[in-house]
Parts: C-alpha cells; sequence; structure tokens
C-alpha cells in the first residue's frame, strides 16, 4: 500500500480548523489551535511543522484537507 508524506506549516496555519473539520481522522488542533497530525500518523512534530505519514486508506481526506486550507499550510506527496 502507498504511503503519503503529509506536512503542516505551523508557522503558515491560522488556526481556522478547516483541515481538522474536513478531514479528522488525519488533522487536529494543537493547543494553540494550529494544526497538527493526529498521533496515529505523526513523525515528526515541532513548534513550526506537524509530519505524517498517512496510507490510501485516508489519503482523500487528507487531499480534501489540502485543498481547502486557505492559506496552502498543507502540503501532501507520495513517498517512493
Amino acid at each position: 500500500m502507498a504511503q503519503y508524506r503529509v506536512v503542516v506549516n505551523k508557522d503558515t496555519c491560522i488556526g481556522c480548523g478547516v483541515c481538522y473539520s474536513t478531514c479528522p481522522e488525519v488533522f487536529e488542533p494543537d493547543d494553540d489551535g494550529k494544526s497538527q497530525i493526529v498521533s496515529k500518523y505523526r513523525s515528526s512534530l515541532s513548534q513550526s511543522m506537524s509530519e505524517g505519514l498517512v496510507d490510501e486508506s485516508v489519503i482523500q481526506c487528507a487531499e480534501s484537507a489540502k485543498d481547502t486550507c486557505p492559506v496552502q499550510a498543507i502540503t501532501v506527496e507520495k513517498k517512493g
């Protein structure tokens, strides 16, 4: 099954909540209301970035969140 790298640029994120409303399977708010990858998929977390690896079961959801982000704070790329 293919894997996809999903990254949230927390410096760009404005905390509007669209991504975690659109795709709660992959995104959730942090303590400041900014988006981060849920712990199930998270591979890295810092002050400025949250990164994770997701599989095909949730990629459409993650892509929808990326497409609806008003500040383009989310990137999705296929691994491998």
